[in-house]
């Protein structure tokens, strides 16, 4: 559990930075340039990933199991994870009235993936990491809010379509295949 737990500490940490002391950051990228600052940044979130990962598949084994879900809860995680999965395309594709409506997909699909695995999880591994996940995220989206939602320009219902499109393609793959083969856990 010490991996995982120190995973979360480096990847949402980094990630936190600038909510959280944004006087360092500031610092960083004064002393470093933008560039040095995004080489930090990422090396830092990508060891943490990585440990995140790795510290999962150690613990979840032998993780002690708070609650069993009942099986009907699987029809609605597959559900929110299809709208988590559209709402994080939304985010990367150019902007899309969802994106607009929303003005932060990104963290509304995460927001929206962790309570879904709480909701279809009861094991100590899974609720540590969904729920680190889920606080961040509203942490976050706190923070932001405070400076400021973003103005979106020309918004295109293509690109609404896109992230529905692919969105949706990507959950039917995770749902049918991806999942078990990554996480050895089929959702259905």
């Amino acid at each position: 559990m010490i991996v995982l737990i120190v995973g979360l500490a480096l990847f949402l940490g980094i990630h936190s930075v600038r909510f959280v002391v944004p006087a360092l950051r500031e610092n960083l990228v004064e002393r470093m340039g933008e560039n040095g600052w995004k080489g930090i940044y990422s090396l830092v979130a990508l060891v943490g990933f990585g440990l995140v990962i790795w510290g999962y598949a150690l613990a979840r084994p032998d993780a002690p199991v708070f609650y069993e879900p009942p099986v009907w809860t699987r029809h609605i995680v597959i559900l929110l994870m299809l709208v988590s999965m559209i709402l994080l395309l939304a985010a990367y594709v150019p902007a899309g009235f969802i994106k607009a409506r929303v003005k932060h997909p990104m963290l509304a699909a995460v927001k929206i993936w962790a309570f879904a695995h709480i909701l279809a999880n009861g094991d100590l591994a899974t609720l540590l990491l969904a729920g680190a996940f889920l606080a961040w995220a509203v942490a976050d989206r706190i923070s932001v809010k405070r400076r400021g939602d973003p103005a979106f320009g020309n918004m295109s219902a293509r690109n609404d379509v896109i992230a529905v499109v692919v969105g949706s393609a990507i959950t039917i793959w995770f749902v049918l295949q991806l999942h078990a083969f990554l996480f050895g856990v089929s959702p259905i």
